[in-house]
């Protein structure tokens, strides 16, 4: 399994704040129970002038075709605020995003990235405006993302942020719940012996 180290991709910059999951998902696109095919509604409300997504909004920037393969998201403070869908991180993930960057995020949306694997970056609010200013200075720019070493790399600036090391190792080595406990198969089995072996001999 490749171990994921760094991370480097095209930044597009949305300076908004509180973009809850509605916005990111709207409601009518949920009825799919798969984590495929809803990239397509990733904030459709925004990107079309009608129900249909055949008016394209020539005004949202997912629709400047110089993002069209962006792939880390700069944003807001407490973006994915609002209802739990899960959705909202799948519809990101499945468009491409692999980093979203903010102030701070709704403490399920977060949960629900480390658990799908796309990484939630916190940094301060000045890290934040730094970033976006380096975005309006030069369009399709890339960051690198350093696992490794907590660290985002903008030009010739470095950012460091905190990310919890358990969830840091899973993203690292692509692995979920059940895959860190399989790899404790050992462990428990020895344990449930020893509780097995306990109640037989009371």
């Amino acid at each position: 399994m490749t171990l994921l180290n760094q991370y480097t991709g095209i930044v597009i910059p949305i300076n908004i704040s509180n973009i809850d999951t509605d916005v990111i998902i709207p409601k009518q696109f949920l009825k799919k129970i798969n984590k495929k095919g809803f990239g397509k509604y990733l904030f459709y409300n925004w990107r079309f002038n009608d129900n249909e997504g055949k008016n394209i909004n020539k005004n949202f920037i997912l629709n400047d075709f110089r993002y069209k393969k962006s792939s880390i998201l700069l944003t807001g403070d407490n973006f994915g605020c609002g209802s739990s869908r899960e959705h909202a991180v799948w519809a990101l993930m499945d468009y491409g995003f692999k980093v979203i960057i903010a102030s701070s995020f709704g403490d399920i949306f977060y949960n629900n990235c480390l658990n799908n694997h796309l990484i939630p970056i916190i940094l301060s609010e000045n890290k934040i405006n730094a970033l976006f200013d380096i975005t309006s200075n030069y369009k399709n720019v890339s960051f690198t993302i350093d696992l490794q070493n907590n660290t985002i790399l903008a030009k010739n600036y470095s950012y460091h942020f905190k990310i919890d090391a358990l969830h840091k190792f899973c993203i690292m080595h692509q692995l979920d719940k059940i895959d860190l406990t399989i790899k404790n198969e050992e462990k428990i089995t020895k344990y449930e012996k020893k509780i097995f072996d306990f109640f037989i001999k009371k």
